[in-house]
């Protein structure tokens, strides 16, 4: 099968034209794709490099390429008009219905969903991530009065980036605790977890993975071992049963997908919104 080249066009960071454009080409399967992101066109001799690139390729691959745009100014739009490629222009697909909808016409200026418009968003982002990164593998406890969330779990089952994504994107304080083998053992919590049972989210994962992961990590010793892996993780499940917290397996779910249902789950709320 011809692979085929994906350009993700933008006047500003590109995140908007990938997020999309990437949640559409993921129904497709079996294909094989150039993904190429051109970020920050914000003039015209810029638009006509980029326009440029678009025709070498299709005539490298002898297909046309796929854009998908959120070119916001009129005018960059207006020049962008590839002839040997499929454009996807977001922008010009919804705006129109919107504008009927609020009887109102849209500002057109780009930077409004990724820059620095609400400083205010911007420092809640920025705290909640250093909150996750000073509360990461229990290193401060005593801060979990600030906690919206703790995750527990084994070791390397997705607690930090799962709290970390919570932060930058959500403005949600999340921390994390590992269990430890002792803990694991004796079933018992320490103090400041039996504390805050409310906050606390389990993160649980299949074995086979587990060891997969912890391999790559350190490959010698107890640490990936199939005994010590399966031994964490019937301890840790068990201790969830037995302190009623509630936990999600993490084996298959993207960073997204957890973070979703960790919210809709708990009923913690978005301080920000992406």
């Amino acid at each position: 099968m011809t692979r085929r080249t994906i350009f993700f066009v933008s006047d500003q960071t590109g995140v908007t034209a990938e997020t999309l454009g990437h949640s559409l080409l993921t129904q497709f399967e079996g294909h094989e794709f150039d993904l190429v992101t051109l970020p920050f066109l914000d003039t015209l001799d810029k638009v006509d490099d980029a326009l440029r690139l678009i025709a070498d390729r299709a005539a490298e691959q002898s297909v046309r390429p796929i854009i998908f745009s959120t070119l916001v100014q009129d005018h960059l739009r207006e020049r962008f008009q590839p002839d040997k490629g499929m454009l996807i222009d977001f922008f010009a697909t919804f705006l129109p219905s919107l504008e009927v909808q609020l009887h109102s016409k849209s500002t057109h200026k780009a930077g409004r969903a990724h820059g620095l418009v609400d400083s205010g968003r911007y420092d809640q982002r920025m705290d909640a991530t250093n909150f996750a990164l000073n509360n990461d593998d229990g290193a401060r406890i005593k801060d979990y009065d600030r906690a919206d969330i703790i995750l527990v779990g084994v070791s390397r089952s997705g607690k930090t980036p799962t709290c970390l994504y919570l932060g930058l994107t959500y403005g949600v304080y999340a921390a994390n605790y590992p269990l430890s083998e002792d803990e694991l053992e004796s079933g018992k919590l320490p103090v400041a977890l039996q504390n805050n049972l409310d906050k606390l989210y389990g993160l649980t994962i299949e074995s086979d993975r587990l060891q997969q992961i912890r391999k790559e990590r350190r490959s010698t010793g107890k640490y990936s071992t199939v005994q010590q892996v399966s031994f964490e993780i019937r301890a840790a499940e068990a201790m969830f049963a037995k302190w009623k917290i509630p936990f999600i397996d993490t084996t298959k779910s993207s960073i997204e997908e957890l973070a979703s249902t960790i919210l809709a789950n708990t009923g913690v709320e978005r301080r920000i919104r992406p």
